[in-house]
Parts: structure tokens; sequence; C-alpha cells
């Protein structure tokens, strides 16, 4: 079994809760340290194992990210699985000294947003994956390293986006040694056949190694989007709880998908993924305390889930 495999199996759905970092990107208040660490603890006894907890990023710039190394600590005494986003070479040079055990570089699907969002070309980037993978591969050779493809299924800046444009950059990133990559909707531009489409694709693509699909609720399609994901080969889907997030270049982004509503939906559709929703509660609530002004999401929150549900989390 290859590191990658072991760490999302084939045979189940892994839930990757991005709320840590992704949702807290625009958020308005930056929760402490300690409610975060509080968080990532009750998700943890709720059953989620794998978390991205930050990035590494100018602590100026970014001061929700400045204890990343408290959350790496507080992750490996959980003994969880934990990732952060790695832009540039200095974030790869500071992750690779650390615990981190997955650094999560981003690729564009279209130049304008390459540009927009990282200062370098495409081709820049695929270059920057392979100089990561080199430096994961003399100095934390157990590390992953996971590679996004932003905007993969719509851009805010130029628009369409070529499915074969995708698939042509997920294979660049593989050849230059990832070990997994994610196709994101960015701006949640698109819906349950695209997705379905371009899983099928990257199912072609990876035969027997998973991949990602990152999903945005901006246009309700979030849960609609994770079943054809699902239905088309994908096992690893990222969420966030109550949809935290959203994306700078998408105006009145609602976040992300909706970690709760995603766990039910995979769970009644017969996939087991080990997490217990009643637990997954008191991690909401140390979330929106911690963040009052914060819009929480998630239809289950809400409405509860149905009374003659049989399934179980197992």
């Amino acid at each position: 079994m290859s590191l990658v495999t072991n760490i999302y199996p084939a045979d189940r759905v892994t839930l990757r809760e991005v709320g840590l970092r992704d949702g807290l990107q625009l958020a308005k208040a930056i929760p402490s340290t300690e409610a975060k660490i509080e968080w990532l603890c009750r998700e943890c006894a709720a059953g989620v194992r794998h978390f991205e907890i930050g990035s590494f990023l100018p602590a100026a710039r970014f001061p929700q990210f400045a204890d990343i190394d408290a959350m790496i600590d507080a992750s490996e005494r959980l003994g969880v699985h934990s990732a952060g986003l790695t832009l540039n070479e200095r974030g790869a040079e500071t992750a690779i000294k650390t615990a981190i055990r997955e650094l999560v570089c981003v690729v564009s699907a279209t130049e304008e947003h390459s540009q927009a969002n990282m200062r370098r070309s495409r081709q820049s980037a695929v270059d920057l994956v392979s100089k990561v993978v080199a430096l994961r591969n003399a100095e934390a050779p157990d590390k992953v390293v996971n590679v996004g493809i932003a905007m993969a299924l719509g851009c805010s800046i130029s628009g369409d986006v070529h499915p074969e444009e995708v698939i042509r950059l997920a294979d660049a990133c593989l050849n230059a040694g990832a070990d997994i990559v994610g196709i994101a909707d960015t701006v949640g531009y698109a819906g349950p056949k695209a997705v379905g489409d371009i899983c099928a694709r990257m199912t072609k693509l990876c035969g027997n190694s998973p991949f990602i699909i990152h999903l945005h609720d901006t246009r309700g399609m979030g849960v609609a989007n994770a079943a054809a994901a699902l239905d088309n080969g994908a096992r690893v889907i990222d969420a966030s709880l109550g949809g935290l997030g959203g994306c700078p270049f998408a105006p009145g982004a609602t976040g992300n998908v909706v970690f709760e509503d995603v766990v039910f939906m995979a769970e009644s559709m017969g996939f087991v993924t080990g997490i217990d929703l009643d637990k997954l509660k008191s991690a909401r609530t140390i979330a929106e305390e911690a963040m009052p002004e914060e819009e929480f999401h998630g239809a289950l929150h809400r409405a509860g889930p149905p009374k003659n549900a049989t399934w179980r989390a197992n």
C-alpha cells in the first residue's frame, strides 16, 4: 500500500475538514488558539481524522494562521492527519521542518487566476510542485504532497475552463511527483453534471490512486455536487464545519460545502465515514461562540436528521 492510499483508503469516504484553514481565510473575527484547539479536539472526538489546520503564510498579513505551530502540536497529540497550505518556496521550506503531515500546493486552472492568486504563471506553479517534492524527498519522505487545481470548474476572472486543460494540469502535477491532486470548484460555479464528468476523468487518470474534490456552496449546489463526485469515483471530499469560508475572487460566496451535510449525504448513500453527527454539534458550538459575526450554514443543523434514519456512522 502506498503512502497516500494508506492515508486516504479507497474502500471508504474520507472527509477533509478545511474549516480551520479555508474557513478562516476571510473570517471577520479570529478564534483564539485555545478555541481552535478545542474545535479540533471536539471534531476528533466525533471521528474526524483529516484536517487542514492553517497556512504557512506571513503572520503579519495572515494573523489567523500565526498559531500554526500550536495547531500542529495539537494535531500530533490527537494523532490526526494535518495539512497546511504552502503557496510558495518559503512556506514549503518552513513546513518541511515541522511535524505537519501534508503540504498543500496550488496550481490554478487559468493563467489569469494564477497571476492574481500567486503572482506566477501556471507553469511556474507546476515547477514549484517539483521543487516541493524534491525538498520533501530529501528531508521528509513521510510527508504527503497534495496539489489543488483551483478554479477547475469555472473561473471568476476568465470564465469557462475546459476539462481537458484541468486534466492536463492534474497529470502534470502527478508527473512532477505530487502524491494526490485535488479538483477545486473554487467559486461554486459547477452543477452535478460538470462535477461528475470531471471526477470520471480524474478516476480514469488516477486509476487506483485517490483524488480530492473541493467544493464551494456559492450557488447551493454543494451537496448535490458531492453526491455526483461520489457517484463518479471520488472518495476524498473537502468540506468545512458550518460551511465556513469563501474565496476573495468570488464576491458573495457562502463558503465551502457544509461538513455536517456531506457526512449525512455520504452515509445516506451507503458510504462509511466513521463520523458521529451528534458529536459534531459540540464542535460547531465552539466555532459559533468564537466567531459570533460569521454566518454558519447547514440544512442538517437546521432540521436535524430524519427520525426514521436507519444509518449509523461506523
